[in-house]
């Protein structure tokens, strides 16, 4: 796939700060200790893996004395966004994980979205958007989907609560091609899906969406959603307690075999409802 202008831009940002980077003699390493982060996020960001955040930016203009250049380059590109400024972050992480875990407990998660099913979400979001501002949101969910079919792709592992298989998003006709696609790529190994019963009960639910992600040479990071905001958390003892509260989840959910079961039979009902209506 061509990168994209913003793309692009970054990758300018990245070879920007390796440049000068080298002109003041520093390391990834040495740099890194001055401006608090670890070599191997230097490289990330010379690489264009990573966005920096703006304080780390300020922190490297005054290390190499670039009179403000990183900190004017990152506003002028992070005011070009396609996802909202609380999320824009967890998109970039999503590329270099190695692994994403992922509890839904309302919609179906973004990278296992079908277009209508997105487009459904978007506009039940926003009855307002345009054309244009619908399509825009949904071709950003789909090109992020992309990495699912990456050979280099994350072990994607998802937990579902079962009200997520019976809410018909777009109407049932919809839903039923959106819990095929689910099981498609259950069986492609794409994914590892476990749905919690309604005959579960009670069981560790959170708040709202849950993300862990995993990196092969950072720290592993967590990202939990409500219907307005996001957090990107990466202290790490918050970190561990969002992942044993993930295990707990995967414990009160069916087995992926159960499950699996389970997401074509709601596909089945759903698929019975758009022939008799």
């Amino acid at each position: 796939m061509a990168p994209t202008r913003k793309s692009a831009a970054w990758e300018y940002f990245g070879e920007e700060l390796k440049r000068r980077r080298e002109d003041a003699g520093l390391t990834q390493s040495e740099l890194g200790q001055q401006v608090f982060v670890s070599g191997g996020y230097i490289g990330q960001f010379e690489q264009a893996f990573r966005k920096p955040q703006l304080d780390v930016a300020t922190r490297i203009d005054e290390v190499l004395r670039t009179g403000g250049f990183f900190e004017r380059m990152w506003h002028k590109l992070i005011r070009e966004r396609r996802f909202a400024s609380y999320f824009e972050e967890v998109v970039e992480l999503e590329r270099t994980a190695t692994k994403i875990c992922e509890f839904a407990p309302l919609v179906v998660p973004g990278l296992l979205q079908t277009p209508e099913y997105a487009r459904a979400l978007t506009l039940e979001s926003d009855p307002f958007a345009t054309d244009d501002s619908v399509k825009d949101t949904v071709d950003a969910r789909m090109e992020r989907a992309k990495i699912l079919a990456d050979a280099t792709r994350p072990e994607f592992w998802v937990v579902l609560r079962e009200n997520v298989l019976r809410t018909p998003v777009g109407g049932p006709a919809a839903m039923a091609e959106q819990l095929g696609h689910i099981a498609d790529q259950i069986r492609a190994r794409k994914a590892l899906v476990m749905v919690i019963p309604f005959a579960k009960g009670a069981h560790a639910s959170m708040g709202g969406d849950l993300k862990l992600m995993e990196f092969e040479d950072a720290p592993p990071v967590a990202y939990t959603e409500t219907s307005f905001a996001g957090t990107l958390i990466d202290e790490p003892t918050v970190v561990k307690r969002a992942q044993r509260a993930y295990d707990l989840l995967r414990v009160a959910a069916l087995t992926p075999e159960a499950s699996l079961d389970l997401i074509e039979s709601a596909a089945e009902d759903h698929r019975r409802c758009a022939r008799t209506t």
